[in-house]
């Protein structure tokens, strides 16, 4: 079962999950909800949350009909419902013991690879820390997030930059059907999707309700998105009380599935970085640690090329000049200058600031 031995999970919530047709919050689901993250959470899963509903919980507190809304006011109207929306989250899932925090991303975030990894980081501290993150797009200045309501192609992507195991997409459909089951009396389920062909895209529908702005196209988009990324995803209905339970239980959904490995599809975003900015040479003892599994840190590093930030991307060289490896680096080249040849414990003095140990995390390399 792909939610079951999945170690990090990213659940994207709808709008019309948070708040019904007559503008009123759901608070039972949601309290039912937090039941479901902390089953999640007490069986040791990180846990991410994507939520879309800033737009509606704002447009219910200043008794606006989201319909008539212009892209100026939208992101005002979005920054009222934020506050509403974080305060929602805060104290449904404070009863349950459950921490959370708040990270505010646009598509531009995650697709660019140094706020990507910066991402990342944040991530995994998080979960150290033992919160739950709540992703919400950042309505009150993204542009076209608004107008086109991608929350669903936001989740894959915080799925793929997280390295996720799994996606689960909830709605107000328990999955992609054959036909349009409203419609269709005979329309049968579809369980498990391996490729997007044609008459999967043909089947794909947009149905927009008021407060959700995605459909079912959104949805495919996203799941194209993890199947590249070594990522299940599955769309089930979230009108159910307990749904991620009812999931774990019956796995009534439709459930997408990977076409490469996690590892896999890390290395190939890696590998396919544009021109690396930079060289590191080491020293033999640090080739060795490479070849078994370890990160780079500062003390192998005897010379440096180029000038780079901060996750740009660098090549690894041997004493001769041979490319080892390709990885993005956790220090500027000034900052590796400053610190090449030392020890990991006299970073903190020599940069005069508290930072990482790795020069290129493990996690962040890939052997050519």
């Amino acid at each position: 079962m792909y939610l079951k031995n999945s170690k990090t999970v990213v659940i994207k919530i709808g709008s019309s999950l948070l708040i019904n047709e007559k503008k009123i919050i759901r608070k039972k689901w949601l309290s039912e909800f937090a039941k479901d993250i902390k089953h999640l959470k007490d069986d040791n899963k990180n846990i991410i949350l994507v939520s879309s509903g800033a737009i509606a919980l704002g447009c219910k507190k200043l008794n606006l009909s989201k319909k008539n809304l212009k892209l100026d006011k939208s992101q005002a109207v979005a920054s009222i419902g934020q506050i509403e929306l974080m305060n929602l989250f805060n104290k449904t899932f404070s009863n349950k013991k459950i921490s959370i925090s708040q990270i505010l991303l646009t598509l531009e975030d995650t697709e660019q690879r140094r706020r990507a990894i910066n991402a990342k980081r944040t991530f995994d501290n998080l979960f150290k820390l033992s919160f739950v993150p709540v992703v919400n797009e950042n309505d009150s200045i993204a542009t076209s997030e608004i107008k086109y309501g991608d929350n669903d192609r936001l989740a894959s992507r915080v799925a793929q930059i997280s390295s996720a195991d799994c996606l689960i997409l909830l709605s107000d459909v328990d999955g992609l059907y054959t036909k349009n089951p409203k419609i269709n009396k005979n329309a049968e389920l579809i369980k498990e999707i391996k490729n997007i062909d044609i008459n999967i895209e043909k089947i794909a529908k947009k149905s927009i309700g008021e407060h959700g702005t995605g459909g079912m196209k959104t949805k495919i988009d996203a799941a194209k998105v993890c199947q590249l990324s070594g990522c299940s995803m599955a769309i089930a209905n979230g009108m159910y009380q307990r749904p991620i339970k009812k999931i774990l239980e019956n796995n009534e959904c439709t459930w997408f599935l990977p076409k490469v490995s996690k590892l896999d599809a890390r290395k190939k975003w890696i590998i396919s970085s544009i021109s690396p900015k930079g060289e590191l040479v080491i020293d033999d003892g640090a080739i060795n640690a490479l070849k078994k599994g370890n990160s780079l840190l500062a003390t192998g590093i005897k010379k440096i090329y180029g000038k780079f930030n901060k996750g740009d991307h660098v090549k690894i060289l041997d004493k001769n000049m041979k490319e080892y490896a390709r990885g993005l680096s956790s220090f500027t080249s000034d900052e590796i200058s400053k610190i090449q040849g030392q020890h990991s414990n006299k970073i903190n003095e020599l940069l005069g600031y508290v930072s990482k140990s790795e020069v290129v995390h493990k996690d962040d390399m890939v052997e050519v």
